[in-house]
């Protein structure tokens, strides 16, 4: 777990946005998964801050991070932060919902971005439509609108194993820190609290003027619209490939992070 003394906070216009902050050397952000936090990196952190500057920021509403008073979008916290921090152009690397916000982030502020790689995701112009996750989804609305925490987090965690595995063929604390991740991170809010967050739309047609090098890294046994989308997002870009973690689901960083490491480092390297 991170000591709180080794986050370092943003004063942002809208509160205190918290990341973490290692090593040195070429800019490498982590952009972590919905109602978890920058401890979904724990085993990149100190493998990446052997030699590039890690920056791994808790998302605006998650973590450390204050909420939302005021309409905000992720890619503009995003960029405030680096112009804060003076750091960049930053190869982006996120997990999830962090994939999105690396995507909507190039194609926002493209001047602050020097590649993406993005984990299970695409741009955040995304609905499931597999059934399994539907009914998954459909779970965890109905617990969160009857305050049923448990409920909730035990929908949350299917996503761990995926549709054809079940938790007892993972790693049991994968499942730990996540679930203490997102406590922390639901604890934050009310289940009648608004969504602040302003959404970016036109994604897909601005997709293809992505100029620097996109990563796509699927897990082979998650949501295959997911896969289909994060591989339309690789063949889109000019500069485009796509990489299958076999035996992962949704976070193959957690899972297979030796793999993980290895296949960020490949792609570093090209850069």
């Amino acid at each position: 777990m991170t000591a709180a003394s080794d986050l370092r906070f943003f004063p942002s216009a809208d509160g205190d946005l918290a990341y973490r902050d290692a090593g040195a050397g070429d800019l490498v952000v982590l952009l972590h998964s919905g109602f978890a936090d920058h401890r979904v990196f724990d085993a990149q952190i100190p493998a990446l801050a052997t030699g590039y500057r890690v920056i791994a920021p808790d998302v605006r509403g998650h973590g450390a991070s204050a909420n939302a008073t005021g309409p905000f979008r992720w890619a503009d916290d995003l960029a405030a932060l680096l112009r804060h921090l003076d750091a960049g152009p930053a190869v982006l690397v996120g997990v999830s919902m962090g994939g999105a916000i690396a995507t909507d982030t190039v194609l926002e502020y493209p001047e602050l971005v020097r590649a993406v790689v993005a984990c299970g995701a695409a741009t955040s112009e995304f609905e499931y439509t597999d059934p399994w996750v539907r009914q998954v989804q459909a779970e965890q609305a109905r617990a969160l609108g009857e305050g049923d925490v448990e409920g909730w987090l035990e929908a949350f965690l299917r996503f761990v194993p995926g549709e054809h595995r079940s938790p007892d063929d993972i790693d049991p604390a994968i499942g730990r820190r996540l679930r203490e991740m997102a406590l922390g991170t639901l604890s934050k809010h009310t289940p009648d609290e608004e969504n602040r967050h302003v959404p970016l739309t036109g994604t897909w047609a601005r997709v293809p003027k992505i100029d620097v090098p996109v990563l796509t890294v699927n897990g082979g046994l998650d949501a295959p619209d997911l896969i289909a989308e994060a591989e339309r997002l690789a063949r889109t870009v000019p500069d485009g490939r796509s990489v299958t973690v076999e035996g992962a689901a949704h976070y193959p960083n957690m899972e297979k992070p030796e793999v993980f490491n290895e296949i960020l480092a490949a792609f570093l390297r090209t850069l």
